[in-house]
Parts: structure tokens; sequence; C-alpha cells
């Protein structure tokens, strides 16, 4: 398929989806759980394929169609994006940290039916022992936090850690006996996300089931997987920024302007337009911010296993650029609709804290603070990033 062809598709079907999503999403915002339905629609709709390489029966888009897709459908729900958008980001960790002849079956297979794959990764959580019982095979047992789209997902990528301390990385099916999932994820934002704790039951993992060869953050070129999951939350905020920014714009034309203002429409009241400049200057900001990120990561994972630690760092820096930038516009625009919309947005009807809610639990997914500091060094020290696996 030409990726010009692919583009344009693409982003039509997600922008389908996103209409669809926006009709309910803020009643399922309230009820939390498992939005099923919304994640058969993104089955049926094709783009769970889009990044696996057409060898494999997949579209083959590049990284600037798939993030377009995640932001496109963050506009609307970011729950559905982050569940989305980390499907991507685990067939690109299957792409970095194993060989093609591991991988090939389960892409074919995600390509033909439309598997939705989740994550149970979090490297940081070591309560998940792995224990070898045989010479090619392991017992995986324990819990593991932070598991967003595990619930509802066709193939899990899990971790568990060995005696010694070794990491271990496997592709399972998600219905593999002793695999349960606790459904207690109740936080105030991303709540369709399924994101709370997964339970390992003396779950056997196979030896060809784990992603040894080269493994992670082995190479330059395998330690990117913590960029483009840096990248996803870069689109998803961007799109949620959009997304309220665009609702916002949508209510004031109806408006009133406040009783003091010399205009009679909202729209025409110079304070009202301030605020919507302010808005469009810093979207824009992060727009080319982001655009530049794409472009970079791009470059590298092209450049393939021969990418350079230096190139990689490089990597490193405009997307931190992007994410400190992404974070900030978010935060403010979701925060500062309010005060062009005024105390009649503040309706529960409307839900549309709901916005600020999901960017603000999800920017703490890692601290902003150390990408201030990345940069800072960087600029000061002219010291690149080191890897590791959130940053």
């Amino acid at each position: 398929m030409n990726n010009q062809n692919t583009l344009h598709e693409a982003i039509e079907i997600a922008k389908q989806l996103a209409a669809q999503f926006a009709k309910t999403a803020a009643e399922r915002d309230r009820q939390g759980g498992n939005p099923k339905h919304e994640r058969d629609l993104i089955r049926q709709s094709g783009l769970l394929s889009l990044s696996i390489p057409q060898e494999f029966g997949g579209q083959g888009a590049d990284w600037a169609t798939i993030f377009s897709t995640i932001q496109i459908i963050a506009r609307a729900d970011s729950s559905l994006a982050h569940v989305y958008g980390f499907h991507h980001l685990l067939i690109a960790t299957v792409q970095l940290f194993a060989q093609k002849s591991q991988y090939a079956p389960w892409f074919e297979q995600t390509a033909q039916q439309q598997w939705f794959w989740g994550n149970t990764l979090n490297p940081l959580d070591r309560r998940v022992t792995a224990q070898k019982i045989s010479e090619k095979e392991y017992i995986f047992h324990g819990d593991k936090s932070f598991c967003s789209g595990s619930i509802d997902s066709d193939l899990l990528l899990c971790s568990g850690h060995t005696a010694d301390g070794q990491l271990l990385i496997g592709v399972i099916p998600t219905q593999r006996e002793g695999v349960s999932f606790l459904g207690d994820w109740n936080n105030m934002g991303q709540r369709q996300t399924d994101s709370g704790t997964s339970h390992f039951e003396q779950v056997n993992i196979h030896e060809d089931e784990l992603l040894l060869e080269p493994g992670p953050l082995s190479t330059p070129y395998a330690s990117l997987r913590p960029l483009i999951a840096q990248l996803i939350f870069v689109h998803m905020f961007l799109g949620v920024a959009e997304g309220a920014f665009e609702l916002a714009k949508d209510a004031v034309q109806s408006q009133k302007a406040w009783s003091k203002s010399l205009a009679e429409q909202a729209v025409d009241d110079p304070y009202i337009q301030r605020h919507f400049a302010d808005f469009y200057v810093q979207l824009q900001s992060v727009r080319l911010l982001a655009a530049q990120a794409v472009a970079h990561l791009q470059q590298a994972w092209d450049v393939g296993s021969t990418l350079t630690a230096e190139q990689r760092g490089e990597v490193a820096i405009a997307i931190a650029t992007a994410k400190i930038a992404s974070t900030n516009t978010s935060l403010a625009i979701t925060q500062n609709i309010f005060q062009v919309m005024g105390a009649r947005a503040t309706t529960a009807q409307l839900n549309l804290d709901r916005f600020w809610r999901n960017v603000r639990t999800q920017t703490l997914h890692d601290p902003v603070d150390y990408k201030y500091q990345e940069i800072g060094e960087w600029v000061l020290n002219e010291r690149l990033p080191q890897p590791s696996f959130y940053s």
C-alpha cells in the first residue's frame, strides 16, 4: 500500500472513530471500567494492523501516520487513544527486542485477526518473579501494576525478574492459564484504560515466547522503545488539548459576552479573543515540536540496528522538548477553557473536567522535571540522555 494512501485512509478512519467515541465519552468517563464496545470498533476499523510491516500482512505505515491516528482519537477520548497507542508501542517493542523469525507469526495473526495487544510489562514493578523450571520453560508468578489495555486484549507483553535480577520479557496469549485481572483501576483520570493490576498465578512461559535477542535496552536501536512511548504521550496530550480547544471554541459561538464587556457576543470580547490566541499559539508550538520529534524518530527507526548512541540521544532531546511543551500546554488549556466558557461549563452533565483529569493523570506517568533536567544537562554540558525504560 502506498504510504500516502495509508496516511489518508488511516486519518479518515481515525476521524470516524473519534466522532463515534465523542458521543459517549462523557458518560463512559463517569462509568469507568472496560470500553469493550469501543475497543471492538477499533478492531473492526483495521487500524490495529497499521504499524505491522506489509510483509506480515499489515499496512506498514510510517510513524507520522501512526501518531496522527493516536492524536485524533485523543481529541475525543484519551483513554481509548492510550490503549490504542500502547498497542502500537508493544508491536514496536517486539521488533526492537526480538528477531523477525520470532515475531513473524504474532504479527501475521494480529494482522489477520485484528488482535489487540495489552501491556503487563512495567519493569519498575518487580513483584512478578521468573523461575526457570526446565531447559526451555519458566514460571511467572506475582502481581503487576499499571497494566494499561490488559483487559480485553488478545496478546500480552509481560515481564518478570529472575532471582539474580535479570529482566525477562515475553509475549503470551491473554487467555493463558493463570493470568487474571483484578479490575482495580479507579483513578481520577484515564478511567477506561484498565490500568490496574494483573495477576500471574504460576503462568508457564516458553523460552520461544521470551524476547531475548537482542533483548531490552541492549543497543541504541533497541533503546528507542521508551522514546516511542514518550512520543505517544506527546500526541495524546496534544490531542486532548485540541479536543478541549475545539469544544470551547464551539461553545462560545453562541454565548453572550460578560455584562461589563463592550461587546455583545463572546466571540467579540477582546479578553476571550486573547485567551483563544494564547491557546492557538501554544497548540501550534506543540504541533511543530511534535512533527520535528516524529521526523527524528522516523530517521532513527529507518537506520535500524546500526543506530549510534549519539543519534539515539539526539532523538531523545527532540522528544523531551516536545514532551515538556505538550505537558504544559495540555494542562494549561484543559484548565483554562473554563475561563472562556464561564460557570455553565462546570455542570456535571457536561463532565468537561475530564479533559484536565485525563492529562493530569497521564502527565504523572513520569515526572516532567526529569525532562527539563535532561535538556538542561545537554544545553549546559553537551551530555545526551542515557537510555532507561522511561526515557
